[in-house]
């Protein structure tokens, strides 16, 4: 009896990881959507630019007077039978206030078969991850840290996922400036 409430609370737990995670980077994403490549102005407060190195570029923003850092970057290369997709985005974020520190996810521009895992390479390394709609993260802070790992040591990423549809795609994003850019990041948003 005990073991099935110890394991409840420890699925308890990793879906209130999960949530947390997928409502941080919905917010993170959107706003890179919004300042990275939108035509117009938002009308929330605008993120503000504070560097860019090769393929990546850097970004802070106020939560109230909480300072939260991210750092996106689009693929070079797209690979899919597929018609039309929204943009696509690799992100990594500092939220201080929120106890995030170096958090990786994408943003697909399509949504994700239910269930499915996104799967990284990374210079021979392999890295999976879950889904939820058009995004996809990491297990969590240690898994984030070896990715961001093999990130540095790396000099392209390549990320494989399935949309709703069934269709299969290929993104290549360039890891130049990705070690530099991380760095302001840091900077700017220390724990």
């Amino acid at each position: 009896m005990k073991l099935g409430f110890v394991s409840a609370g420890v699925r308890g737990a990793r879906l209130g990881l999960r949530c947390a995670r997928t409502i941080r980077a919905t917010v993170f994403a959107t706003l890179a959507i919004c300042v990275l490549w939108a035509p117009y102005p938002v009308q929330a407060e605008q993120p503000n630019f504070i560097g860019e190195n090769g393929d990546w570029k850097a970004y802070t923003f106020k939560r109230g007077s909480e300072t939260v850092c991210y750092m996106a970057s689009t693929p070079e290369k797209s690979t899919g039978d597929y018609n039309s997709r929204a943009r696509i985005y690799a992100l990594i974020t500092n939220d201080p206030g929120q106890g995030v520190d170096n958090q990786f996810s994408i943003v697909t521009g399509y949504t994700y078969r239910k269930d499915s895992s996104v799967n990284i390479e990374i210079g021979g390394t392999r890295f999976e991850l879950f889904t939820d709609d058009d995004k996809a993260w990491t297990r969590g802070p240690e898994d984030d840290a070896k990715l961001i790992g093999a990130m540095i040591a790396g000099a392209d990423m390549i990320v494989e996922g399935t949309s709703s549809r069934g269709t299969a795609t290929t993104d290549t994003y360039s890891l130049i400036g990705f070690t530099a850019t991380k760095r302001v990041i840091d900077q700017a948003c220390s724990q």
